[in-house]
């Protein structure tokens, strides 16, 4: 699993993490420094609180409103990477197909065509192990 920060980005800005911009999170939901600084001291206080009332995107141009969506996209990415990082630890944990299925809601086979193409070949085995 990539752990790096440089490979990651703040899930609420956008950014690209580095060394210097530290990302703090988890599964696959991450946050930066300067985001949590914000979102720690906008909620503080209820009177804090009551001021972000509206969502943000409520006062966004379209063109804002445009430019944020790249950003979903990659942070989506970002999750999607993360639930199949995930689902190879439990493959090597020798997790079966069905188990991770049946916690999904679906069949172990659908489970494996959605993640084995990112295992290794000894992880991909469909025949429940």
């Amino acid at each position: 699993m990539d752990a790096r920060v440089e490979s990651k980005i703040c899930s609420f800005c956008g950014e690209q993490g580095s060394q210097e911009r530290r990302l703090a999170g988890g599964l696959g939901a991450m946050i930066c420094v300067p985001c949590l600084e914000h979102f720690y001291d906008v909620t503080r206080t209820p009177e804090r609180i009551a001021t972000q009332a509206r969502p943000v995107w409520d006062e966004m141009s379209d063109a804002e409103l445009l430019s944020k969506l790249p950003l979903i996209l990659r942070s989506a990415a970002q999750n999607t990477d993360f639930a199949a990082d995930w689902v190879a630890l439990i493959r090597a944990r020798g997790i079966s197909w069905a188990q991770i299925g049946k916690v999904l809601g679906v069949t172990r086979q659908a489970a494996w065509e959605r993640f084995a193409s990112n295992l290794t070949p000894t992880d991909t085995a469909a025949d429940g192990q």
